[in-house]
């Protein structure tokens, strides 16, 4: 494992046109979460509950909640399940912040302690899923993950 000063974080900010409320269920409730990202997923949502996610076909991300605060702060852990990933299940760890910004939300992730050569995926991956995020929150349909439904447009984006 990489020692401590080899990490890194991905940091992304937003501006999403729905209230903060809007965005904490987007991220917190399994069935509206995977409108803008993944397959499936099933969270617990407590400090120490268990966060899963079935990300891609075959990618499955898992975690625990670490702090809720709604609607202002969601942390919890990250990692991917699959064997020789250089980020196992809950080694890195994803934040969001809330901000109310007029009439919707300036939203603020850190995705800290990624391993110097896990952090450019989840660098696209943060690119690709924000904007998907933002959509629903507004009332747009961002349409199919093509990430899911077209495995050749995945592989051009990802290494």
């Amino acid at each position: 494992m990489d020692a401590p000063a080899d990490r890194v974080a991905v940091e992304r900010e937003i501006e999403i046109a729905a209230s903060p409320e809007t965005v904490w269920e987007l991220l917190t409730v399994p069935g509206e979460a995977t409108r803008w990202m993944g397959e499936a997923a099933t969270f617990d949502l407590r400090p120490g509950g268990a966060y899963r996610v079935a990300v891609l076909p075959g990618s499955i991300a898992r975690g625990e909640f670490v702090e809720i605060d709604p609607p202002r702060r969601l942390v919890y852990t990250w990692g991917w399940e699959d064997d020789g990933n250089p980020v196992p299940p809950g080694s890195s760890t994803v934040e969001f912040e809330l901000i109310p910004h007029g009439a919707g939300t300036l939203l603020r992730l850190r995705h800290h302690d990624l391993p110097g050569d896990g952090a450019a995926s989840h660098s696209r991956g943060w690119d690709h899923y924000l904007p998907r995020l933002a959509a629903v929150a507004d009332g747009r349909d961002p349409g199919p993950d093509p990430w899911v439904t077209n495995p050749i447009e995945r592989a051009k984006e990802l290494p």
